[in-house]
């Protein structure tokens, strides 16, 4: 079960201004988060849902310490981070680690992969030693994988090794965002099913970002529904899948496919 309020968001928002289009008068207002509240307990398998254009995106951004809130506060193990400058920052960077979307893209194309997975622990002046080898056998890859690049591996290969990366310096939370929705419907099963074993191996916190309402119940526990910059519903995954309440999240419920069969 979930533990202590890990991540704390309270009233939320963020507004970003258009660029101008006349000498005399300021860019629009746009409206990309509004009074957004969660929390995220210790050990939770958390799930954020939505389409492009919902908030989820700078939700994530402003959870991970990349980009600033016009409003609102967001609390990390009980500390206040909105606001904080990067160089008061190194406790986040440490103890939260995102995993993206296109692994070919999150990966330097000219780096072995010992050197990738060993990446985060240099930046944080840690020793890599037997790191690298146990995070690839963690991720059901084989050691000689160490010596290769980016390119001759599969999607859900490179994957396997942006998870491996992210893990490195152990930290409490992983951030997924869309990890699988740039690999083959083949291999998504088996990342999400790594996911969460991982999640539950090593008593991760799981953030786990996605436009699919089934993706999200195959990995989460909880979930929240954004719309337009707002969660609309929240609560376990199961009962919003059974009984959705709000009308967007029947609409997404009837305009994806299911994730069953899947191993």
């Amino acid at each position: 079960m979930s533990g202590s309020p890990l991540i704390e968001v309270t009233g939320l928002s963020r507004v970003y201004r258009r660029p101008r289009t006349s000498l005399t008068k300021p860019g629009a207002e746009v409206r990309a988060l509004r009074d957004v509240s969660l929390t995220v307990h210790r050990g939770e398998r958390f799930g954020i849902v939505g389409e492009s254009g919902s908030g989820k995106s700078t939700l994530l951004r402003l959870l991970c310490g990349l980009d600033r809130p016009t409003a609102g506060s967001i609390r990390f193990d009980g500390q206040e981070i909105t606001g904080l400058p990067e160089r008061r920052l190194r406790f986040l960077r440490e103890n939260l680690q995102i995993v993206f979307q296109d692994p070919l893209s999150s990966l330097d194309p000219r780096m072995r992969v010992r050197d990738l997975v060993a990446e985060p622990l240099v930046a944080l002046g840690q020793p890599a030693g037997d790191r690298v080898s146990e995070l690839l056998e963690a991720v059901g890859l084989s050691a000689d994988a160490a010596e290769r690049y980016p390119h001759q591996f599969s999607g859900g290969q490179r994957q396997r090794i942006a998870i491996a990366r992210a893990l490195a310096p152990r930290p409490a939370v992983l951030v997924a965002d869309e990890p699988v929705s740039a690999l083959d419907v083949s291999v998504r099963g088996q990342i999400l099913n790594l996911l969460a074993d991982l999640a539950d191996e090593l008593g991760l916190t799981l953030v786990f970002v996605s436009h699919d309402l089934s993706v999200v119940r195959h990995v989460c526990e909880s979930v929240a529904v954004m719309s337009r910059g707002e969660i609309v519903e929240t609560g376990p995954v199961d009962d919003v899948w059974a009984a959705p309440a709000h009308p967007y999240t029947r609409a997404l419920l009837e305009a994806v496919p299911t994730l069953e069969g899947w191993t």
